[in-house]
């Protein structure tokens, strides 16, 4: 394949004259030179030639949608052949034939005039008038040149390994498109263009219901566009006018990009069905923005649900649509107490309830900025809630379009199977369901399910455990920390533990949404009426869910062993009383913990190969206990598979991956990050890890780490290190852990990240507003740091719990929240459903904070006599404060702005 060469090198290669004039002395009818020059000066060089593997293009990629690339030595086709026949016909004839392209060996331009670069395209074409195409093919880490923003990505096989992106061009690209509104007589026309695609009928509907009434069956106004390129319908979009513009507003932040109030409510369209031929999608981004003009548009919104089946939008070459518009992230919504609210609730607008969905925005300006286009491969291993904050970092950057990016996570994402059965595990709260389909995966991410088998570091693949290679610029390993094969106790206490190596169908180990699932099913079908007992064994909070699910399955509590191995597994919450209320649900529904209990034996049947009893040594005489299902909930630690590529590639291994402050390992091409890491010694940072953080912030902070190899507007944090220590302590987002417990307990626990060198700078003790019991449900603790902020929350409820509500109270100080000592809040579940609170609960409160604190920064640098705000500073806050309530009265309906006072004055 010839490689389409860099700046740099092509100026080294330059300096060989001897070269160049090769390169023009060796002109002949297939082989041609052109430069492009401005006031006699040169300033641009290409090198064409029709010189082109077929063969290779074709195995490596997807050339079926260009139609009109292959030039057959032998269109003649029997006729009496069947389909089947004629295919294998064509596929040989391709093999056999040429291509009806040249290709580009060596360009090089001024940056001064490499916006001009297309001006090559029309001379070059005239070299060749009886071919169409034009490709490129560049290295997969070589930053794309303006050249190739009017060119087509070809997309790559997933079974080729090449190192290089191959980009084409249509002679009828010269043409440049037109606009028009769709008419009457291009309805063959649009039907010709869609016959192939899936959803090609709701695109034909709506067509012909905008030729008849120019409006959906609920009465939405409905505009239909095509685009031409020299006389042909290359292109179909239809639009609708956006109905719920107050919900997205409420749901997304679409106020990152635009300033809502500069826009019209009709200028709000959703795009339904976009379609355009497959060699000339680059101008799709000329085409939308005519379409915007001609609709009298000024946003174009583009849904995407996880369920495909509630699709019924044609949207044919998604990839082209999403590199036009950009992600919409999602906003934390505020859990409303309806009874205390009344009539002050929000509009039914904002709160009701619809199918998630993922938010894509294109506006006039948008369509103006092009995105700077990542080639770079990066693979990901591992679904955890650092790969997946790492991952969804990377989709949100607006400006970014990254192409190869890879996810190789066991059982995929996690957010295809349903969390009604996730109650076996304990959760972080970072990624439900929900959240998952928010963000942009679909796009921006391959998804290959299987497990990490093997890294070849020299040839920069790794293999998985369905057979496939996949290659990489960067590895980014984050598989965390997974429950393992019960290790059984040996003789010999300095003798490691022994871990069984028979899979036994009845022994359940869980460690994600996918092993959830498939461990309720089979406790449905094979042990809930089956009778028999069930062994849980392990430590944490988790045993104690799992626990809970076998309850709720209606096993009765005689029927379940809880088998607790380590010798801290019988205090399981930071406060005793929590223990206590536990331990009482499960006493009273007769379940039997046996503390202290190591594993000591493990007997199975032979013909079913099912675990059959169990012997555990507790100090005394060994317990011996029947088993029907065992739930392993143990040997947590790295995954064995994992451990086994990263030892073998000769990964830096010391109890966990080792790495430096900047996320690397001792390769300069794989980084990781999560429980699954510690920091090398190296650091200074004996004990630390990423297992204390978490780990979502880690994720953030591991993609911005990566992204200063491929994000210009970060080149210059890129050439700095910064401060090992000031890195490793700067992580202050809060752990989250919460849960269904025995008694049918709802439980949440909020902590700041665990600092085991961090001290204190004064000797003030921290202090507790605790209220309710726990034994009633009604258990909320509230703990404050030595500067009265809110470090610690802990909720034992009988009742669903406002979660994003009591997430915001994280970090905020002890004023701000009304609490000056212990007994003036008798209840705090009732105490923040006071409807005063609503704004501290808002999404962008911290936003009004921080503009808040600049005036008081600005008293306090006026030095100790202007302590106290001024008449002018007041009336700032005042005002601040009035803004913030009105531009969010939306979401805030219960306090009355200015405005609403006035009129209401003028009615009385």
């Amino acid at each position: 394949m010839l490689l389409f060469i860099d700046e740099n090198t092509l100026l080294s290669t330059f300096n060989h004259h001897d070269f160049l004039l090769d390169t023009i002395q060796d002109q002949d009818e297939g082989n041609h030179a052109a430069v492009c020059e401005t006031n006699q000066a040169i300033v641009g060089f290409m090198s064409i030639s029709i010189s082109i593997d077929v063969k290779m293009l074709q195995e490596n990629y997807d050339l079926s949608q260009f139609e009109g690339f292959h030039t057959k030595p032998d269109q003649n086709v029997e006729d009496g052949s069947s389909s089947t026949q004629q295919q294998q016909q064509q596929q040989q004839s391709e093999a056999a034939g040429t291509a009806n392209a040249f290709c580009v060996q060596l360009f090089l331009i001024d940056k001064n005039y490499e916006n001009r670069s297309v001006d090559f395209l029309p001379y070059v074409f005239q070299q060749f008038p009886e071919l169409n195409f034009c490709v490129v093919s560049v290295p997969s880490q070589t930053q794309e040149p303006v050249l190739l923003h009017d060119f087509v990505m070809v997309p790559q096989r997933e079974s080729s390994t090449l190192n290089q992106d191959l980009y084409m061009f249509h002679r009828d690209a010269l043409q440049g498109v037109t606009v028009r509104p769709a008419v009457r007589s291009d309805g063959d026309t649009v039907a010709a263009l869609v016959q192939d695609l899936s959803l090609k009928e709701f695109l034909l509907q709506d067509l012909q219901r905008f030729y008849d009434s120019h409006s959906d069956t609920d009465g939405v106004p409905l505009q239909a566009f095509v685009a031409q390129v020299s006389g042909e319908v290359v292109g179909v979009v239809i639009i609708r006018d956006q109905q719920d513009i107050e919900y997205l507003r409420s749901h997304f932040n679409i106020e990152n990009f635009i300033y809502f109030s500069h826009h019209g409510y009709d200028e709000h369209a959703q795009l339904l069905h976009f379609t355009f031929k497959p060699s000339l999608l680059h101008l799709s981004r000329h085409t939308l923005k005519e379409v915007l003009r001609l609709a009298h548009k000024s946003c174009l919104y583009l849904r995407r649900y996880q369920d495909l089946s509630q699709e019924n939008f044609c949207l044919h070459h998604l990839d082209f649509v999403y590199e036009r518009a950009v992600p919409v992230r999602p906003r934390p919504q505020i859990i409303y107490p309806l009874e205390e609210l009344d009539i002050n609730v929000p509009s039914t607008q904002v709160t009701q309830e619809k199918a998630s969905f993922a938010l894509s925005l294109i506006s006039r300006k948008l369509t103006l900025e092009p995105k700077i286009t990542v080639t770079t491969r990066i693979v990901m291993v591992g679904a955890s809630d650092t790969g997946l904050s790492f991952l969804e970092t990377l989709c949100f950057c607006p400006h970014l379009r990254f192409k190869h990016l890879t996810l190789v996570s066991t059982h995929g994402l996690h957010g295809k199977h349903s969390h009604e059965y996730c109650e076996f595990l304990t959760t972080s709260h970072a990624y439900s369901s929900t959240d998952l389909v928010h963000i942009p995966f679909h796009s921006c991410v391959r998804v290959v399910e299987g497990k990490m088998v093997a890294i070849n570091r020299k040839y920069k693949h790794i293999r998985v455990s369905n057979g496939e290679k996949i290659s990489y610029d960067f590895l980014v390993l984050c598989t965390g920390l997974q429950y393992r094969k019960p290790s059984l106790k040996t003789e010999e206490p300095k003798q490691p533990m022994r871990t069984i190596r028979s899979t036994f169908s009845n022994v359940l180990t869980i460690n994600d949404l996918h092993d959830c699932r498939a461990a309720h099913q089979w406790l449905s079908e094979n042990f809930v009426k089956q009778g028999g007992k069930a062994i849980i064994y392990g430590e944490g909070v988790d045993v104690l869910s799992s626990l809970q699910v076998l309850l709720s399955l209606g096993v009765s509590g005689s029927r379940i062993h809880l088998v607790l191995p380590g010798p801290s597994s019988s205090s399981w919450f930071p406060d005793p009383v929590l223990d206590k209320a536990v331990q009482s649900a499960m006493d009273g529904a007769q379940v039997q913990v046996h503390l202290l209990s190591d594993l000591d034996q493990m007997d199975h049947d032979q013909a079913s190969q099912r675990l059959t009893s169990v012997t555990l040594t507790t100090g005394g005489e060994p317990l011996h206990l029947e088993c029907g299902v065992f739930i392993n909930l143990s040997n947590r630690g790295v995954d064995y598979d994992a451990f086994r590529a990263i030892t073998e590639s000769f990964l830096l291994f010391d109890h966990r991956l080792v790495i430096n402050s900047r996320f690397l390992t001792n390769d300069p091409s794989i980084y990781a990050a999560g429980p699954l890491t510690r920091f090398s010694r190296l650091c200074g940072s004996v004990g630390r890890s990423h297992a204390d953080y978490c780990s979502t912030e880690v994720g953030r902070d591991l993609a911005t780490t990566l992204l200063s190899h491929f994000d210009p507007t970060l080149e210059q944090q890129a050439g700095a290190e910064p401060d090992v220590n000031a890195r490793l302590l700067k992580y202050t987002q809060a752990k989250i852990q919460g849960g269904k417990l025995p008694g049918g307990f709802t439980f949440l626990h909020v902590t700041k990240p665990c600092e085991k060198h961090w001290t204190e700078n004064t000797d003030k003790p921290q202090q507790q507003v605790v209220t309710g019991r726990a034994d009633r449900g009604n258990y909320f603790c509230l703990t404050f740091d030595p500067y009265d902020t809110v470090q610690t929350i802990t909720c034992l409820s009988l009742k669903p719990l406002p979660l994003c509500n009591y997430l915001s109270l994280y970090g905020k100080h002890r004023a701000l929240l009304g609490l000056h000592d212990q007994g003036s809040v008798h209840d705090l579940y009732s105490f923040f459903r006071q409807k005063h609170f609503l704004p501290l609960f808002h999404d962008r409160f911290s936003d009004l904070e921080q503009e808040l604190q600049l005036i008081t920064q600005l008293k306090e640098a006026e030095g100790p006599s202007h302590s106290s705000l001024s008449e002018e500073s007041c009336a700032a806050v005042r005002s601040i404060t009035v803004n913030f309530l009105s531009y969010n009265k939306n979401l805030l309906p219960v306090f009355a702005t200015p405005d609403q006072l006035i009129n209401r004055n003028i009615l009385q």
